[in-house]
């Protein structure tokens, strides 16, 4: 039977609204109606609001504030006190100040930004002898960069008899990148 999402969509499902093993429909349909009832109903007093903004004024981050306000019996999401701190900002307020830094925001991938490197061939412009991994030889070279220039691992992988190999260098420079490269294939004359 085909249902059209992911087994994970599944899988998640079955987990938050399935009982002692077994799951279904209607009973999925009744929680996940209580549950946005009982969020619909939650409301953030005056005297969560009074300890978010003393705990901003102390420099607590937003989990730290969060996790007190539940152990007092006032729970709040950071994700909400981000939010608060936000409202503020827009309405002209100074909490924001009181931040140790700015929320992270989401980052999408590079995408079409990057430009080509010069001279680089298309791996779509391979031999058909390489692609379909005919002879040994043919080798494919990538480098996984650390966080924030912590170095970096020089990868080869051998298409035919998938012999893969591995060493960490210190920067991305060609030099040195290129250097591992002509030790790490030296045994394979």
């Amino acid at each position: 039977i085909r249902i059209g999402v992911s087994k994970s969509t599944v899988s998640r499902e079955v987990r938050r609204n399935g009982t002692d093993g077994s799951y279904s429909a209607a009973e999925a349909q009744q929680l996940s109606r209580a549950r946005r009832q009982a969020a619909a109903k939650r409301f953030i007093g005056p005297d969560t609001v009074f300890y978010v903004e003393v705990g901003l004024g102390w420099k607590w981050s937003p989990e730290q504030i969060s996790a007190v306000c539940r152990r007092i019996g006032s729970p709040v999401s950071h994700e909400w006190i981000y939010q608060y701190v936000q409202t503020d900002k827009a309405n002209g307020g100074e909490l924001y100040r009181h931040l140790r830094q700015g929320k992270r925001r989401y980052r999408k991938g590079y995408g079409t930004k990057r430009s080509p490197i010069p001279g680089a061939v298309s791996i779509e412009q391979r031999p058909t002898v390489v692609d379909e991994r005919g002879r040994l030889g043919d080798w494919e070279a990538d480098l996984v960069l650390g966080k924030q220039g912590t170095g970096a691992i020089v990868t080869l992988a051998e298409r035919r008899s998938r012999i893969y190999l591995t060493k960490k260098v210190f920067s991305k420079d060609a030099g040195e990148v290129s250097s591992a490269i002509i030790s790490m294939l030296s045994g394979y004359k």
